[in-house]
């Protein structure tokens, strides 16, 4: 059951048209803990992402990549800790929103200590 040319674009417009949403997620490693924390306007793609990259072996953290190898994709955990909350405010600024949520989340869980791998 194929959707009509009309309605497909319809879809596809309506789609492309929707706001992701924006948010802070972690990568977690599950054996000692350490932690890579990330934040995107689209957060699920850019954990899609992230998770691609690493199994491509061409994540842009070379100690999060060395780690997946050697400790494999069952060692770690994948999870969204916080979204943007959406303002109907013509002034509201998803990205600084979320800069300041990246900020808290990175000083709340230490990643770039040696408790993480967000290295400075």
């Amino acid at each position: 059951m194929n959707p009509s040319p009309h309605t497909r674009r319809t879809l596809v417009k309506q789609y492309k048209d929707s706001v992701r949403p924006a948010g802070v997620f972690v990568i977690r490693n599950l054996t000692d803990g350490r932690v890579y924390v990330a934040g995107s306007l689209d957060v699920e793609g850019a954990m899609n992402r992230a998770r691609f990259e690493l199994n491509l072996r061409s994540h842009r953290n070379k100690a999060l990549q060395r780690d997946w190898m050697a400790q494999g994709a069952t060692h770690f955990g994948f999870e969204v800790i916080d979204r943007v909350k959406e303002r109907d405010d013509p002034a509201f600024d998803r990205a600084a929103e979320l800069e300041k949520l990246l900020e808290l989340w990175r000083e709340e869980l230490q990643c770039t200590t040696d408790k993480g791998y967000n290295t400075p």
